[in-house]
């Protein structure tokens, strides 16, 4: 899965910085600028994402059917069949830009945390949709079986789409074997702190 991630504006990542400049242009003095975040990035945050028009901003995780809470992860292999998720697999295909993600390997009665990456700026593949009442779009993170260098840390990592597929991706022209075909493996990881499990 992933539950964090984090997008890094202080250091010198021209990707990066260019987005947020577009979406600081394209919603100046708007409600949800103010409210996006960088830096450590949580599930419900309002961020910086990248669609085939332009980047926009949008909020993480889809409201549940029950309307308790919310799913911020969603399957690449069931995506296009899920009935919370297909239409949007479908017609709503976005990129979160992402200076690397955490992910947490339990060990005992403790969690060891890792800022997994890779030596660029990585787009994680999403989707994202409408919801009634919300001002912007609402948008989950694709995942899949975890790579074999992290599989250690965790069974699933989100789909990260190598930058020169992105346009491919976001058209709609990849069906779910090709993304998962394409999608990066090598990542490097480190980890960041120890802190104890929740049970």
């Amino acid at each position: 899965m992933c539950g964090r991630y984090f997008v890094a504006t202080e250091r010198d990542d021209a990707e990066i910085k260019k987005i947020i400049e577009e979406v600081n242009d394209r919603f100046k003095n708007t409600p949800e600028l103010s409210k996006m975040k960088t830096g450590e990035i949580y599930p419900t945050n309002i961020v910086p994402i990248i669609t085939p028009e332009s980047p926009a901003l949008m909020k993480w995780g889809f409201t549940r059917f029950d309307g308790k809470g919310q799913v911020i992860n969603a399957r690449l292999e069931t995506a296009a069949e899920k009935p919370m998720f297909r239409e949007a697999f479908a017609e709503h295909r976005c990129l979160i830009p992402a200076s690397h993600y955490f992910e947490w390997e339990t060990i005992g009665r403790k969690k060891q945390k890792y800022a997994i990456s890779l030596p660029s700026t990585l787009y994680m593949a999403g989707i994202y949709r409408f919801e009634k009442d919300m001002p912007i779009p609402l948008f989950v993170i694709l995942t899949r079986p975890a790579a074999p260098v992290i599989s250690f840390i965790h069974e699933r990592m989100p789909v990260i789409m190598p930058k020169e597929l992105s346009g491919v991706w976001l058209s709609g022209e990849m069906e779910s074997h090709d993304v998962m075909h394409h999608s990066v493996e090598d990542v490097s990881y480190a980890g960041v702190d120890v802190t104890p499990a929740l049970f």
